[in-house]
């Protein structure tokens, strides 16, 4: 008797978790309905291509602001000796145009810090130099699709030194089961206000998968050849970020979002919107880059 009510315990105990399994889920598929139902997508998003839609979406989000962690190495060439540490990330969001084929316009801020090689502290001198980290108060992007590659051409700069960067070859991307690869390789060459030529090869590596497959499912490998900056001694470098998505501050690594709280309050949030830009741009938006 004791057997048989173990028994049907048990069976209860397993129907009880089904059931509550079966809510759980439903529970996630109404709230997934939920959020269709928020979003309104204009005509543009509906006829954009699926690999431009993901692209765009993993990027820089549907509307709310979404930010990519990033943190890595800065090498020396060709030792490998490895210098510095390195944390950061962006904040971005996405405006996309009611009618068809109009622009679509990812908004971002980036900054990232040098660090420790050993503490992974964020370091502010060097050899007596003073370490400024990398700021970019904005970056405006436009997206288009051409001949099965992506386009993203930047703006960026403030005052004399705003500047437009056509995208020449656009970014390649493959389909490897379930997951987009998009490949965005920059070859950088233009002339410094000192009258040096800037030049640097930067590779980005974005591995895109389905929502809800992996814990992380939006992914960035980046790569970096250049010159250090002078406060470092200059000389050739080689940079390597790991990078991944996050949907609020509160996902962010507690050090990082410490340093960002202190240091770079700002670019905790993206630019609201295009006007914003044209402010910074004007350099009455604030501090100035790399401050």
């Amino acid at each position: 008797m004791k057997k048989f009510s173990k028994i049907i315990a048990c069976f209860v105990a397993m129907i009880v978790a089904v059931a509550c399994q079966t809510k759980k889920e439903d529970k996630i598929a109404l709230n997934n309905e939920a959020k269709e139902e928020l979003v309104k997508r204009p005509a543009s998003y509906e006829a954009a291509p699926e690999a431009l839609k993901i692209w765009v979406d993993a990027r820089a989000g549907t509307g709310e602001a979404v930010h990519w962690i990033a943190d890595g190495s800065v090498y020396e060439y060709p030792s490998g000796k490895k210098l510095f540490g390195m944390i950061g990330f962006d904040s971005s969001t996405i405006i996309w145009p009611e009618e068809a084929g109009g622009e679509i316009t990812h908004l971002t801020r980036k900054t990232f810090a040098y660090t420790d090689p050993e503490t992974g502290e964020v370091i502010k001198e060097y050899n007596g130099n003073e370490v400024k980290p990398i700021a970019y108060p904005y970056q405006m992007i436009t997206y288009r699709l051409e001949n099965d590659r992506i386009y993203g051409d930047v703006e960026q700069g403030v005052g004399e030194r705003v500047q437009k960067i056509k995208s020449k070859d656009g970014i390649p991307f493959r389909k490897l089961g379930d997951t987009y690869i998009y490949n965005a390789q920059v070859y950088l060459d233009f002339p410094l206000p000192t009258g040096k030529q800037y030049q640097a090869w930067e590779n980005y590596d974005f591995f895109v998968n389905p929502e809800g497959s992996i814990e992380e499912p939006h992914q960035m490998t980046w790569q970096r050849y250049g010159q250090l900056p002078s406060w470092a001694g200059g000389g050739p470098a080689i940079i390597h970020l790991h990078s991944w998505r996050v949907e609020s501050h509160d996902e962010f690594p507690p050090k990082l979002l410490e340093w960002a709280k202190a240091d770079k309050p700002n670019w905790l949030n993206p630019p609201k919107d295009i006007a914003e830009v044209r402010t910074l741009q004007k350099g009455e938006g604030g501090p100035g880059w790399g401050q």
